[in-house]
């Protein structure tokens, strides 16, 4: 088992609670409406892995139907998936459905900047000498793998593929790639650059910024160059 860096683990309290506190009067219209709309549900909480290959319950805002897991494509999503409640759909785009996460950085089970927490079932796809490193640390609320792949349903939506050979085949292997880098060179000067990087394509949906930046990343398959960075 790895110890969490207790300097990180400072930070990710500091900046859960404040974020909290800051964006209190925009969560608590959201909870009134997802109470009074949809099926009535306010949190979704679903088994994901995390630190050292435990499982934890991540926290969303709920944005789809109750049995939405063991309906259509399970726990993959896709552009216009049915299974999405009209609200939902404008929490999913803005991101606001993750923040309910905030209260797992403060328990301890997430941080702030991590590689995402999979599902088992996703996480399983990850290539076998991928996945050792990328439970060293806390898994996180946003991260380079969030950043570049924020636009996955899209992705995975406009492959002549199914969806499931896109992820499991293509973009699997390379976010895992992509959390492996951040997990070998993990700071917290690191982790300040992504929480901007994060705000950043919240306003710049479409920025491919973060390859400029981070010029040691590794490159992405033919299949998706245009798709997450560039052509050149």
């Amino acid at each position: 088992m790895t110890r969490c860096n207790p300097v990180k683990r400072l930070f990710d309290i500091v900046c859960s609670a404040l974020a909290l506190g800051l964006l209190a009067p925009l969560l608590l219209p959201v909870v009134m409406i997802l109470r009074l709309t949809g099926e009535g549900e306010v949190f979704y909480r679903q088994q994901r892995v995390g630190k050292d290959g435990k499982m934890f319950g991540l926290l969303k805002f709920a944005t789809m139907l109750k049995d939405s897991p063991n309906i259509g494509t399970g726990v993959l999503t896709t552009k216009n998936d049915p299974r999405v409640l009209p609200f939902g759909r404008f929490l999913r785009k803005t991101k606001i459905n993750e923040l309910p996460q905030l209260i797992n950085i403060l328990v301890g089970n997430m941080s702030i900047i991590g590689p995402r927490p999979q599902a088992k079932a996703h996480f399983d796809v990850f290539p076998d000498q991928l996945k050792c490193k990328i439970i060293k640390v806390l898994p996180g609320l946003s991260g380079i793998g969030s950043i570049i792949f924020r636009d996955e349903e899209n992705i995975i939506s406009n492959g002549c593929l199914g969806s499931e050979i896109i992820h499991n085949t293509i973009i699997a292997p390379y976010k895992g790639a992509l959390e492996v880098w951040y997990v070998e060179n993990s700071s917290l000067l690191l982790d300040i650059i992504l929480i901007a990087l994060t705000v950043w394509h919240v306003i710049f949906p479409k920025s491919r910024i973060c390859y400029n930046i981070f010029g040691t990343l590794p490159p992405p398959p033919s299949e998706l160059i245009g798709l997450v960075c560039e052509k050149t």
